[in-house]
């Protein structure tokens, strides 16, 4: 049985030539607006022939690096400076991003866990249903831009995922590696099932996603990060002129390959690191120790790597609770530009 067609008009027309703004438009019917609607802002630009890209970010919006880069991008990206289409989309998940929170401000939904998304479901599961739908379709290539948010703060990498398809694999990688972030990773999801990213490789594109840092803010660093990895990006895909610009100092190429990688914690308290982010750990050594805090006198509980490699994602609250993932360890599998 076929789905009805999705609740989201949008106010631009992806066809047209030229630069438009306007908004995705999703009818609600809340208590503080009876009648009303999630306006999710939208960017087209369109030169000619080309391919298209979907650019997006705050489909988790306490992760500021992508949105702001996007922002600047919208405002700035003019039709004769691409050729084919562009379509930017900075605060993905709208009601997360004015929340300043990982979920939906309006039904607590997690973006990144409702797709294929349902138009019949909540706002995060109909806009999860018309960006399947709707705009995947419309895309080549899509750029998902994250970051660690308040919780976790992670090294800069642009990734990809190990898929079926290994040309389509292939095609990913090397756009992640051409990102120009300082880390680039083959990622394990620990479950993959409701991502985005899935939606799109089940689709044929090629897609990008990364991690530009953390703690629920942004850094002169990594917008700047960022934005050279959007362009980066337009230019390595055909769409803008020029060359790839590398990153400054050599990349790091990083392996996630399974869940031996995840450091979670079985205990609730306040958690110390004994490395720094993106240090060299050995499977065995202490990274965190988690202390009681309800008593004083008993000794912390170490956490231990579980595989060599640097430590690439860290929670970034001191204080943890039993579930919380404390740290991430991948492999280094060579230095690119070394």
């Amino acid at each position: 049985m076929s789905k009805r067609p999705s609740p989201i008009t949008p106010t631009v027309d992806f066809n047209a030539e030229g630069v438009q703004h306007g908004f995705l438009n999703l009818p609600i019917s809340v208590d503080d607006s009876a009648w009303g609607a999630v306006m999710v802002p939208v960017t087209v630009i369109k030169n000619g022939e080309g391919p298209t890209a979907l650019l997006t970010a705050g489909n988790h919006g306490d992760e500021y690096e992508g949105i702001t880069a996007l922002l600047k991008l919208s405002s700035s990206l003019k039709a004769e400076d691409i050729q084919g289409r562009v379509i930017i989309v900075p605060c993905f998940n709208t009601p997360a991003v004015t929340a300043g929170k990982r979920t939906s401000g309006l039904d607590g939904g997690n973006l990144n866990r409702c797709f294929p998304g349902n138009p019949d479901g909540n706002a995060t599961e109909q806009i999860a249903d018309y960006f399947t739908r709707e705009m995947v379709p419309l895309a080549d290539v899509v750029l998902d831009i994250h970051s660690g948010g308040r919780t976790l703060d992670i090294v800069p990498y642009a990734a990809s995922h190990v898929l079926d398809n290994k040309q389509q694999q292939s095609a990913a990688l090397e756009s992640a590696k051409t990102f120009g972030a300082p880390y680039a990773m083959i990622m394990f999801e620990l479950d993959a099932t409701h991502l985005f990213d899935t939606a799109c490789e089940d689709q044929g594109k090629t897609f990008v996603t990364t991690e530009l840092g953390g703690g629920g803010t942004s850094t002169p660093e990594s917008i700047a990060i960022a934005e050279r990895g959007v362009s980066n990006f337009l230019r390595h895909h055909g769409l803008m002129a020029g060359e790839p610009e590398a990153s400054p100092a050599p990349q790091v190429y990083l392996d996630m390959p399974d869940a031996s990688c995840y450091v979670q914690s079985h205990h609730d308290g306040l958690l110390e690191f004994v490395v720094e982010l993106g240090a060299s750990v050995e499977e065995g050594q202490v990274v965190a120790r988690v202390y009681d805090l309800t008593r004083t006198g008993t000794a912390p509980v170490a956490y231990r790597a579980r595989r060599d490699g640097i430590l690439m994602a860290r929670r970034a609250p001191a204080l943890a609770h039993i579930g919380d993932t404390l740290a991430v360890v991948a492999d280094v599998v060579e230095r690119l530009d070394a």
